[in-house]
């Protein structure tokens, strides 16, 4: 069942590990560093089991400036935040700081916990509860409860306990969808057992024995062991806090801020559209292309900030922005991420990932061409989901995407991509052109690509008017050498099926387009036919037949002599020899009616038969082998089966 994960979030040494050991009995601070200078330095684990029966996973964060970092890795989990302030100091920098990075990170519930209740009077502690309340204006915290605790005394834990209790009740456990994704907290290697990775699972299942890749590095590995709270356990859901073993990789392949999900689930990109807003508290405004640290998951990497429709963004204020980073990452749309200053380090803003895989958008654009954008990204923002389909769709022109393609561009998967889906296929504005691959075309490319094959047919027939067509294989390259053959096909059934064109064996003509003889090419078509039925099987060369029609334009006669070929008037045996059909009918019966006399025919033979030169008589004979009438065996030739 899916777990409910609670972070802490507040200023250094206002009491938060001392508050989940209050609540929970564990003790978050594992490190000699930690228990020696008395502060939380890397993320903290802990969980509590409710009286509704749930479990709640509880992750402790450094309240420090120097560790915000980790903070940030934690809070990328959680669905709800402890938000804690000590009663006798009130807001602080990194209260203020946490607080920020949780809005930016989209966490949509919390409780305010007044803590070192103990050591305020009454009346100091309604001033910094009212200071507090009025701080959460607006906010998400802006309704939440308003706990008063003292981890030493145990004052106000068992209220804190109900209200959580309360909360957990409440939600509704309904499985988070896809694939199963984990980034990355801590790595570690067992004796016995090799590499750990901990993290807490945002989405899908993983079991015993299942196959996992580690993103965006191609490294696989299968799930050896799975932990629970140092639990053993053979199926791990969303929202479970997880130490995984992996068989198949080396500690130090692996990193914290990987993402170990279900292999084919994610695709690792340089560049992310994404929505950014730039924090009110921000001194200056930010230029383009400003360098910054950027917040995914549990990972930090190094960027730039590409503003698409300005030169610099003011305090306070959103923008659409493109990120650029140094190296890949591996998100899904609707991520969110958290982006700190590279000097001095600072929280700035952050936002949620609109394209995970988007193609790089120059800055240095016409008004249409930004405006373009614009409309792009908006539909990503908040075009519904069919409208998302289409444009990714449009993007990929007639390459189109597969069904796993689209799945990693929408974060959607299994059963609500088939539904998302099955509106546009219905109404036809997509269509699958290859059901092997499940690929994917929107209609306006597929009908952009069927007009250009209609318009390639009819400019060819202008030029060519007794040529039949083209062939296949012309007319594919002719839009495109990197034409996918399924979608050349599939645009070839539906314009044939619609009576637009023809296919006759290879050759592909405008169903419109049939070839039609002026008088003079009627003329040459008789006197041609004449020609090679005159010559028999002395026949004129293609040079000689030529020099004799010398006073029609070479290439009509060319032309008509391709269409007798075509029409099975002339059979062509080789590059310069053409015959009369009729004359080669008789020859064929005279060389089966030999063969079956004498058993077989050699080349002088066959000489004595016709009374023909080697010139004539070695192409006729490879003909005859050609069309399969006779097969060589060593210097004779004797009767295939089919020609008898």
């Amino acid at each position: 069942m899916r777990e409910i994960v609670l972070g802490t979030a507040g200023h250094v040494d206002h009491g938060k590990t001392s508050l989940v050991r209050a609540l929970t009995g564990i003790e978050t601070d594992r490190l000699k560093e930690e228990k020696k200078r008395g502060i939380t330095i890397e993320l903290g684990f802990a969980y509590l089991d409710l009286p509704c029966g749930h479990r709640l996973g509880i992750v402790d964060v450094p309240g420090h400036e120097k560790f915000v970092k980790n903070m940030v890795a934690g809070v990328s989990g959680m669905d709800l935040v402890a938000f804690i302030v000590a009663a006798d100091e009130g807001i602080m920098p990194q209260t203020r700081e946490h607080f920020e990075i949780c809005r930016l990170l989209g966490v949509k519930d919390g409780i305010v916990v007044l803590t070192k209740i103990d050591m305020v009077e009454p009346e100091w502690l309604e001033m910094v509860e009212e200071e507090v309340r009025e701080f959460c204006t607006d906010s998400f915290l802006e309704e939440a409860p308003c706990i008063h605790v003292s981890s030493i005394t145990g004052q106000g834990i068992d209220e804190l306990h109900a209200v959580l209790n309360d909360f957990v009740a409440a939600q509704e456990f309904r499985e988070s969808h896809g694939p199963f994704r984990l980034s990355v907290d801590r790595i570690f290697a067992m004796k016995g057992f090799g590499a750990v990775i901990t993290g807490t699972s945002i989405s899908g299942r993983v079991a015993l024995g299942e196959p996992l890749r580690l993103y965006p590095s191609p490294l696989e590995a299968k799930v050896r062991g799975l932990q629970v709270h140092s639990s053993e356990v053979e199926l791990v859901e969303a929202g479970h806090r997880t130490a995984i073993n992996l068989q198949g990789v080396e500690t130090l392949s692996v990193e914290r801020g990987m993402v170990a999900a279900t292999p084919g689930c994610l695709s690792p990109s340089y560049m992310l559209d994404c929505d950014f807003f730039y924090l009110s508290s921000n001194e200056k405004p930010l230029k383009h292309r400003t360098r910054v640290r950027v917040h995914l998951g549990t990972g930090e990497y190094m960027a730039r900030i590409s503003l698409l429709d300005r030169d610099l963004l003011q305090s306070g204020h959103e923008a659409l922005v493109q990120l650029l980073f140094e190296e890949p990452v591996s998100v899904w749309p609707g991520d969110r991420y958290v982006v700190r200053s590279y000097s001095p380090i600072m929280t700035i803003g952050g936002g949620a990932i609109l394209d995970n895989l988007s193609p790089r958008k120059r800055k240095r654009l016409s008004d249409s061409d930004r405006n373009r954008n614009r409309q792009q990204l908006h539909i990503i923002q908040q075009g519904e989901i069919e409208e998302k389909i289409l444009y990714f769709l449009e993007l990929s022109g007639p390459v189109g995407l597969t069904q796993d393609e689209l799945a990693i561009r929408l974060g959607l998967f299994g059963n609500q991509l088939k539904k998302a889906l099955t509106p546009p296929l219905s109404t036809r504005k997509i269509a699958v052109v290859d059901s092997g691959a499940q690929r994917y075309l929107a209609r306006s490319v597929i009908d952009r690509l069927e007009d250009e094959l209609l318009v390639v047919l009819k400019e060819y027939h202008l030029r060519q008017p007794l040529q039949l067509g083209l062939s296949k294989e012309e007319l594919r390259s002719s839009i495109g050498r990197g034409l996918d053959g399924r979608v050349f096909q599939f645009c070839m059934a539906e314009l044939i099926r619609q009576e637009q064109i023809v296919q006759d064996e290879s050759t592909v003509r405008l169903f419109s387009h049939s070839v039609a003889l002026q008088a003079d090419e009627q003329e040459v078509r008789a006197a041609l036919t004449a020609w090679y039925r005159e010559k028999g099987l002395a026949t004129a060369t293609l040079r000689e037949t030529m020099d004799h029609f010398s006073d029609y334009p070479e290439k009509v006669v060319g032309e008509v002599m391709a269409l007798l070929v075509r029409d099975g008037a002339l059979l062509k045996v080789s590059e310069s020899l053409y015959y009369d059909t009729p004359t080669m009918e008789r020859l064929k019966k005279q060389v089966i009616d030999f063969i079956k006399t004498e058993g077989e025919i050699d080349a002088p033979r066959f000489k004595n038969l016709t009374g023909l030169t080697r010139k004539f008589s070695i192409p006729l004979l490879e003909y005859l082998d050609r069309i399969k009438l006779t097969m060589r065996i060593g210097d004779v030739r004797v009767l295939r089966k089919s020609g008898l």
